[in-house]
């Protein structure tokens, strides 16, 4: 039978982090206030493990061996160190695999976490299994441990917040729109700062028309249509029509776009960065970016020098950019070099990886990271931090098609930055929901 804590008594409880807590984020040793805080041994050579490693997860382990170091230097971590919020850290021999019932397979660092836990379990009901690994969670429960899944990564979501709207209003609100081009908020403190509402009149249904919520001013403002289109792009849904509103309106520096496959996310926020850096000139350089995360099994090292590498993973990026820039002319697509590379070599367009950007400054920028939702809240705030005066920063993704291990819907960098900014006036956002790539694309991610 599981445990069940109960903590009406305002008792405290003994939380025991497996390994992917700490790599996920490194603060998760004060997060628990009042609590105990257990690291089994285990943990530690796993960190140990992984602190070589040149991406995010080394550097949070080697964030976290930091940490414990520092703490050590208070006291004993093997007796316990107490930690700002009153509660305590420490760091215990992991218990043996051996005690496990028949049926947990070999010796493995997963059981020896859970023969830890198991066994602090018999000394204390209040024991509590923390990992973000579902099978691990689902052992421990065969097992009659409290288990929970790390709910500091993930964010109580919002989910009917997509930027977009529905309203019931007077009709004589819409006449006033349409006649003016604005009119005054008439439902103070009710909507997010930029977000889109689809007004139907209450007085006459056939009657509607789409505004932006302007928070500097407090007014509703009519949505442009653009039919000049956007180097040769046009809006072809209602959320289109939003997506460009947000990525060509200069006083918004922080643009999210998410949706499934199709939906035109980074072809629009490729061609408003064209727009604006090659028409326009309002920024220095169009910056295109992405996280390298292979779908399905990698192919292992590729051959050549660091641009050949690079082409299969930015290949997304470059046939957006091919078919913006050919624009349909059949000459230019049959030629040896991509007609965009012109603007490559003047370095109007960079396109690269996000590996590269930690310690950049990027002012006077239009920067695009695409497929943002494979960012962890910590890269997405790294990238983010980039940004210098005058840049603007557009995230596209979808929450739902994921690579990335360490992250998933409710805790990638995408959806918490969503979150996190939807009430700030800096930031815009949209979900597109229509398919726009094809028939068989949209059917495919409908239906499959």
């Amino acid at each position: 039978m599981v445990h069940k804590v109960d903590l009406s008594d305002g008792g405290t409880c003994r939380f025991v982090l497996d390994t992917n807590v700490l790599l996920y984020d490194p603060n998760a040793l004060f997060v628990f206030k009042e609590h105990e805080v257990i690291i089994p041994i285990t943990v530690i050579e796993e960190i140990d493990r992984f602190k070589k490693d040149l991406n995010e997860t080394g550097r949070n382990a080697r964030t976290v061996s930091r940490k414990l170091d520092e703490l050590r230097e208070q006291g004993s971590l093997s007796e316990g160190v107490e930690l700002p919020d009153g509660g305590s850290i420490r760091v215990v021999l992991s218990g043996g695999s051996d005690d496990l019932p028949h049926g947990f397979g070999p010796r493995s660092n997963d059981n020896l976490i859970l023969g830890t836990a198991h066994g602090l379990s018999a000394e204390d009901p209040r024991v509590i299994l923390v990992t973000r690994d579902t099978n691990m969670r689902l052992k421990g429960d065969a097992l009659g441990l409290h288990t929970e899944d790390y709910k500091h990564a993930h964010l109580e979501i919002d989910e009917s917040y997509s930027g977009v709207t529905e309203a019931m209003v007077p009709g004589r609100l819409i006449d006033d729109l349409y006649a003016r081009g604005w009119v005054p908020n008439p439902d103070p403190k009710r909507w997010h700062p930029h977000q889109f509402l689809v007004m139907t009149a209450e007085d006459a249904p056939g009657q509607s028309a789409m505004a932006r919520y302007h928070p500097d001013q407090d007014r509703l403002a009519k949505v442009g249509k653009y039919r000049e289109g956007c180097w040769g792009i046009f809006a072809r849904n209602k959320e289109q029509l939003f997506a460009l509103e947000l990525l060509l309106d200069e006083r918004i520096s922080l643009v999210t776009l998410d949706g499934m496959a199709g939906t035109g996310k980074t072809l629009l926020a490729i061609a408003a960065g064209l727009l604006k850096v090659c028409d326009e000139n309002r920024y220095r350089r169009l910056v295109v970016s992405r996280p390298i995360f292979p779908l399905g099994r990698d192919v292992g090292f590729l051959p050549g020098d660091i641009n050949e590498k690079l082409n299969p993973w930015m290949k997304p990026i470059f046939d957006n950019l091919e078919l913006l820039v050919n624009a349909g002319d059949d000459r230019e697509r049959n030629s040896r070099n991509p007609s965009y590379q012109a603007l490559l070599d003047q370095e109007i367009i960079q396109v690269e990886p996000l590996t590269y950007i930690r310690g950049r400054s990027l002012p006077k920028q239009f920067l695009i990271i695409d497929e943002a939702q494979n960012l962890t809240p910590h890269e997405v705030k790294t990238v983010i931090t980039r940004a210098g005066e005058g840049t603007k920063v557009i995230l596209t993704g979808d929450p739902y098609q994921i690579d990335n291990p360490y992250v998933d819907a409710t805790s990638n960098g995408l959806t918490y930055v969503v979150e996190r900014f939807k009430n700030s006036p800096l930031a815009g956002h949209v979900t597109l929901r229509k398919g726009e790539r094809s028939e068989l694309a949209r059917s495919a991610a409908e239906l499959l």
